[in-house]
């Protein structure tokens, strides 16, 4: 009874949920922002932007600091730094340098900055001591007063601590600054530096505008000169006319420096760099704007419904590269987004679904699968098996109960201990040392030792005293009765895996011995089995099917059973096509006669349909009756010699009886005389047809040791009484015992009708020659004669039987065409040979070749 079970799919609900459940946990982690963070990193580094040529940078280095002294300069020294810029036509003065506090030097300065006219100060936000609110750091009034724009100079850190963009505009309450890079660019008008609707308050940081700022390298990239050099050289208008001059320090350990893509934590970048970069970024249009976190997710989403619907519908093969498609798009549209828009859309969110969904769909499957084979694995070990049980399980009790049943033994013995269960014709006295598992034979007994369960066993057997008592203990050898408890149970594999690939090893192999034992129980059938499939197209043959048709396997395979048969015994009634697309279409089955290289045989059509499936073949089953034509025809010469040779002799004594009977007072010595022969023929046709019977029956059990030449001898004997009334000599040529395996009953009556034939064709007066010698691994007889011979016609049909030598017959010399037949019969039967060689006039000489036992002894 099967039962009922639900699989686990992959379905865009079960594929989906598990994906949005972790899209809310990586939400909740780290993990996407740096992936976003590094993503972006390698497009920057990658392709950095092109830089500006009219931004230079004129830095506070540690050459500076050694001509100029210690830091804080005199304001003075700026302004004179101004004036030489000035003439040198500098466009824009940017100072990444704080002037919050007063100084003496302030009024040159101020002076210095109105004559430039674009000179940009920078402010900062910062709480002046601790515990304390932010607020604006700004230059001294009468510098701001003379800057033409401020700006403010904070650079944003990332949450892992680098710098990559900075906020456009960024104040307290309602009044906001624009970055040093805005303030510079003469750009910021446009973009609102107030908050005019709900106002925050004024102690109130406020930040709008971020952009990412694509570098055009590392920390030296752009163009810098040493404060000193300008100060003290003259004015340089090839240098910094018409540019945009940022002024900061550089030096280490002195200003601010930042972590960078570009960078890292190795090699920082200083400040007044960073703003030079974001400036060269903002008036080429560079600038990247993130897009909202909303958008990241949105995609995601998309992402995760697209998995959803499309993976469930894909073969596996299919899976990864889709998944792999999904995440080349998305890095497509990033690149493309980031270099060509200036957009920067956090995709690790969506780029993380698809390196997700894929082993989580594979495992889906991987459960679907694992359930389904678990399932069929329970079938398998439910299923038929070839293991037949171990006779080492059996009880001692069940085993003479099937030695019994199988073998008839003549006694038996069966004890545990000094106990004795059953015992016949055999006593303790009988039973020799035995070891534990292996059988003892003492002539016609057979004990062994057994152990079962902590007990030992003896187990013995009287055997018939005959030749198949040796056969029986090669038998009983060959048996494995030896227990097999070891008291330990087999190791389980622990791990779950483990154990299932336990399971599936030993269904596997269980299926390959149902397969070999189906295979194998196919090539050692008696038949030949032909499988075809549903267009009768031959797809499985036996060993047979090659032999008899004489095709090779490969070419069997996928021949059309039509052709087959055709090629080998073509018919025009029925045709072959006929009754093999018959057997398909009428789903009934045929039996037809098949001659294949003169021989008989019998093909049966079967048509058979697979289990759950419409599939269909045929089972053509073909026997070879050659052997049961054979009997058929020789049994319709039986009864044909039987209704005339034998019948004729017969009829002919009963006229003679009738005869005899009508006329009782004169009966003469030559009626009696005939009388007798008569009847001495019916019954030495009836011998030799009971003979010739005799010979076909015999078998090898009803072999045994015998000695050739006393076998000869005894014939010659038996027919020197014939020969000496004809005068005839027979001259037995042969010292040497022959022994050999056989019937010597059978074997010395074959031996007398060669000798009778050989005296019966013979001469008066003349000699029968008779040798036995050993040749080879052989015993050799000749026969050999002075007859008349035997015609060259003849030779080829000498041994079929009921066939009579028409020379024979002219002669006068009847035969009844059972003796050289019965001869050959006994020869086959103990797997020798027969020949015959012969010359008209000069006699005939007939030779047999029986194998001997034991060919080294006599060599």
């Amino acid at each position: 009874m099967t039962r009922d079970w639900m699989p686990i799919k992959t379905t865009p609900l079960t594929l989906g949920l598990p994906l949005l459940v972790i899209l809310l946990v990586l939400q909740a982690t780290s993990l996407p922002q740096r992936l976003d963070y590094w993503l972006y990193d390698t497009q920057i580094t990658s392709s950095p932007a092109p830089l500006e040529d009219n931004v230079v940078i004129v830095a506070i280095d540690e050459k500076s600091l050694d001509h100029l002294g210690r830091w804080p300069w005199s304001r003075d020294t700026h302004a004179r730094l101004i004036e030489k810029l000035d003439k040198a036509g500098a466009e824009t003065i940017v100072f990444d340098i704080l002037f919050p506090e007063p100084s003496t030097g302030d009024p040159s300065l101020a002076a210095a900055m109105n004559q430039h006219g674009e000179v940009i100060l920078p402010l900062y936000l910062s709480p002046p001591a601790h515990n304390h609110l932010i607020s604006e750091q700004l230059p001294t009034s009468s510098l701001a007063t003379a800057a033409s724009a401020l700006g403010h100079a904070h650079v944003e850190l990332d949450e892992d601590g680098v710098a990559r963009g900075l906020y456009l505009l960024n104040g307290l309450g309602d009044t906001l600054w624009p970055s040093l890079a805005l303030a510079a660019s003469n750009r910021h008008s446009g973009i609102a530096a107030t908050n005019e609707n709900n106002a925050p308050p004024a102690f109130m940081n406020v930040r709008k505008h971020y952009r990412t700022v694509p570098m055009a390298g590392g920390a030296g990239t752009l163009t810098t000169y040493s404060y000193t050099e300008v100060l003290e050289a003259p004015p340089s208008p090839a240098l910094f006319e018409g540019k945009t001059v940022f002024v900061g320090a550089t030096a280490s350990g002195f200003g601010d420096i930042l972590p960078t893509p570009f960078s890292g934590l190795n090699r920082p970048m200083p400040g007044v760099e960073f703003h030079a970069n974001s400036y060269s970024a903002l008036i080429s249009d560079e600038l990247i704007r993130p897009l909202p976190q909303e958008a990241s997710l949105a995609i995601a989403v998309a992402v995760i419904a697209l998995l959803s619907l499309l993976l469930p519908r894909m073969r596996p093969a299919r899976t990864l590269g889709l998944c792999l498609g999904i995440v080349v798009a998305l890095i497509i549209t990033y690149t493309t987004l980031l270099h060509s828009a200036e957009l920067w859309l956090p995709i690790s969110h969506a780029l993380l679904m698809p390196f997700l969904a894929f082993p989580l769909s594979s495992a889906l499957r991987l459960a679907m699968t694992n359930r389904f084979l678990n399932r069929q694995l329970d079938d398998l070990a439910r299923g038929p098996q070839v293991n037949l049980p171990e006779p080492s399980r059996c009880h001692p009790t069940q085993l003479l109960e099937h030695f019994q049943a199988l073998l008839q033994p003549e006694g038996w013995w069966l004890s545990e201990g000094g106990e004795v269960y059953t015992s016949c014709r055999l006593t303790s006295d009988d039973i020799p040392s035995l070891e534990q598992g292996r059988w003892v034979h003492a002539n016609n007994q057979s004990w062994i030792g057994l152990r079962r369960s902590g007990r030992d066993y003896t187990l013995g057997l009287l055997l018939p005293n005959d030749i198949s008592m040796e056969a029986i203990q090669r038998y009983l050898r060959r048996l494995s009765l030896a227990s097999e408890e070891t008291g330990l149970s087999p190791m389980q594999p622990r791990e779950n895996v483990s154990a299932r690939i336990e399971r599936v090893r030993l269904a596997t192999e269980r299926m390959n011995n149902m397969q070999q034992f189906i295979r194998r129980s196919f090539e050692r059938m008696p038949d030949g089995i032909i499988v075809t499939d549903e267009l009768g197209v031959i797809r499985f043959a036996n060993g047979h099917i090659e032999e008899w048709f004489q095709e090779p396997m490969p070419s069997l395979s996928g021949l059309p059973l039509t052709r087959l048969l055709e090629g080998h015994d073509p018919r025009e009634t029925p045709p072959w096509h006929e009754t093999v697309s018959e057997t398909l279409t009428l789903n009934q089955s045929r039996t037809v006669d098949l001659r294949i290289q003169e021989k008989d045989f019998l093909i049966h059509f079967a048509p058979f349909s697979l289990p759950e499936s419409h599939q269909n073949g045929i089972i053509a089953n073909i026997s070879d009756i050659s052997e049961l034509r054979e009997q058929q025809r020789q049994h319709r010469e039986a009864i044909d010699f039987i209704s005339h040779d034998v019948r004729s002799p017969l009829v002919s004594q009963l006229a003679l009886i009738e005869q005899l009977k009508r006329n009782p007072g004169h009966i003469e010595p030559a009626q009696l005389e005939q009388l007798g022969r008569l009847a001495r023929r019916s019954y030495h046709l009836a011998e030799e047809f009971v003979q010739l019977a005799r010979a076909e029956q015999l078998t090898e059990t009803r072999f045994y040791e015998c000695e050739f030449l006393a076998i000869v001898e005894n014939a010659r004997d038996s027919v020197s009484e014939q020969a000496a009334e004809k005068g005839i000599q027979l001259v037995l040529q042969g010292t040497e015992d022959l022994w050999l395996r056989g019937n010597a009953e059978l074997l010395e009556r074959a031996v007398i009708n060669l000798l009778t034939n050989a005296v019966q064709y013979s001469p008066s007066n003349s000699t029968v020659n008779i040798q036995v010698f050993l040749a080879g691994h052989q015993a050799w007889l000749t026969v050999s004669d002075e007859g008349s011979g035997i015609a060259p016609d003849e030779i080829p049909h000498l041994f079929d039987r009921y066939r009579r030598q028409k020379s024979s017959e002219l002669s006068g010399i009847r035969g009844t065409g059972l003796g050289l037949s019965f001869v050959n019969v006994v020869v086959e039967k103990h797997r020798g040979e027969i020949s015959v060689s012969s010359e008209i006039g000069e006699g005939s000489a007939f030779t047999i070749k029986l194998p001997v036992t034991n060919p080294i002894g006599h060599s």
